[in-house]
């Protein structure tokens, strides 16, 4: 007897669709808390003149699979039949032994014949040829709409660029910020006005900045926790975060490293694929040299290690931060600093207490974190997000927003007491070509205006404050030159 037939194949998409006996999507599966992503994708799925593939790509537990069963209940709402809806995983044993085209015909023999269908794929990759079959129904069905995700972002952007080239948009998913985290913890919401830019707070008084940062302090007690488990719904929501962080470690990236990747790209070693992940995670925030992993982990070659890295950051485990130019300066020749995915994810594979109470740990804790807010912030617009080192005292500005032809933002993670700035610091040198310069701080009472010799004033401002603000502005919407 065959392994596959399309009465199995039947079986399990009758099992994936309950809505086509109920009529509604389960409310386990959707969820009430609605990710920045999802507001995206359905701005995109709603768009009537350009039509587009969506592909929503980001790690394992960040929500993916749910925004689109949130799709698929606001679908359900507006009144689209439930019959015209599938949700196909790719990732179940059954539809990875199958054919593509077999799983389709069995849904149209069996469930519905037309073809102005919602098809949403959950984990494409694992389709054989996904790409070109996404292309084929792009092509030959008008009326169709595809959602897809993946967690192998190269693969789906080596798609797009292939097959999928004026076909499909790729929206990221990144884990929770800050303030995504707060929503969904349900925490009181700080009285700030709903246009307020981290920037804002330039133009006001000190007193006025102090109104601000009274209210901004009610969800500071909330930070330290959502660095150590925050970056995921399911972990942040839950009571035991011992538990939390272990599942973190089985399934976000033992997963990953173990199964996912050696699967997608033929890894035979994925031991030497933990160790430089080790690595990096020990590293996370600095300046990374191929030679100096290559010299730590004998016996990995160089075009391992690069390779290897290009895997990470394809399952969205890691951040590359390149260098930019300032002032017309040459940087150093080119090497990234590398930036784990979230803080948490840090945290939970190193298993080391100190690292909360270390000053100099928190400090790389900190501005993973910062980086990653601002990573997943301009995603989608043409900037480059990096870092600047050199200048008179070959100093650092550990990240640098480049906007093409525009000035820059600088912002420069001192999480510690005092949070000093010296006179001769890079960004205090070269704030002239900024059209923000923000210090992040570590206490609530370390904000307001910091006078340079040269005229110019940065804004000081404390991390979980910074954060916060952020995402309120990616929340109402102010996401281009000036938004931040």
């Amino acid at each position: 007897m065959a392994i596959t037939s399309k009465e199995r194949i039947l079986k399990v998409l009758t099992t994936y669709n309950p809505w086509w006996k109920t009529g509604m999507v389960n409310l386990g599966m959707s969820k009430t808390y609605k990710r920045f992503a999802f507001h995206e994708a359905m701005k995109r799925l709603n768009e009537k003149t350009i039509r587009r593939t969506i592909i929503l790509t980001g790690t394992r537990r960040v929500g993916k699979t749910t925004i689109q069963y949130q799709m698929i209940e606001a679908l359900l709402k507006s009144g689209v039949s439930p019959q015209k809806i599938v949700f196909i995983s790719m990732d179940h044993p059954m539809l990875k032994l199958s054919q593509f085209n077999e799983v389709l015909e069995c849904y149209h023999e069996n469930i519905y014949a037309e073809q102005d269908v919602y098809y949403f794929f959950d984990e494409v990759q694992y389709a054989t040829d996904w790409d070109r079959w996404l292309k084929t129904i792009y092509d030959t069905q008008p009326d169709t709409h595809i959602i897809a995700t993946g967690s192998a972002s190269p693969a789906l952007m080596k798609g797009s660029s292939e097959s999928g080239a004026g076909r499909w948009s790729v929206i990221q998913v990144p884990t929770l910020s800050f303030y995504e985290y707060c929503e969904l913890l349900g925490l009181e919401h700080p009285d700030i006005p709903e246009d307020l830019k981290p920037t804002y707070l330039l133009n006001m008084n000190q007193v006025e900045r102090t109104q601000i940062m009274i209210q901004l302090s009610k969800i500071q007690k909330h930070f330290m926790r959502y660095l150590q488990v925050g970056g995921f719904p399911e972990l942040a929501l839950a009571d035991n975060d011992l538990m939390a962080q272990q599942i973190m470690r089985e399934d976000v990236v033992d997963k990953v490293l173990k199964r996912d990747l050696p699967s997608l790209y033929n890894i035979r070693n994925s031991t030497e694929l933990e160790r430089i992940f080790l690595y990096l995670c020990n590293v996370s925030s600095e300046i990374v040299s191929i030679e100096a992993i290559t010299k730590e982990l004998n016996g990995v070659s160089r075009t391992t290690v690069e390779n290897y890295i290009q895997y990470l950051e394809s399952a969205n485990l890691i951040y590359q931060s390149w260098p930019i130019d300032m002032g017309g300066k040459k940087v150093l020749k080119a090497k990234p600093k590398i930036y784990i995915a979230d803080a948490a994810i840090r945290n939970a594979v190193l298993m080391d207490d100190s690292i909360m109470t270390d000053p100099t740990e928190m400090g790389k804790v900190v501005e993973t974190a910062v980086y990653k807010h601002i990573a997943a912030f301009y995603y989608a617009y043409a900037t480059s997000v990096g870092y600047f080192r050199g200048g008179k005292k070959n100093k650092e500005i550990d990240i640098v927003v480049d906007y093409p032809k525009i000035k820059k933002i600088m912002i420069e993670v001192k999480y510690r007491e005092g949070a000093p700035i010296a006179n001769d610091d890079a960004i205090v040198e070269f704030c002239d070509e900024a059209c923000a310069s923000i210090v992040v701080t570590k206490s609530a009472d370390d904000f307001g205006i910091h006078n340079t010799p040269n005229g110019k004033n940065l804004l000081r401002i404390p991390a979980f404050a910074f954060l916060y603000l952020l995402g309120n502005a990616e929340k109402h919407g102010y996401r281009g030159i000036d938004n931040m």
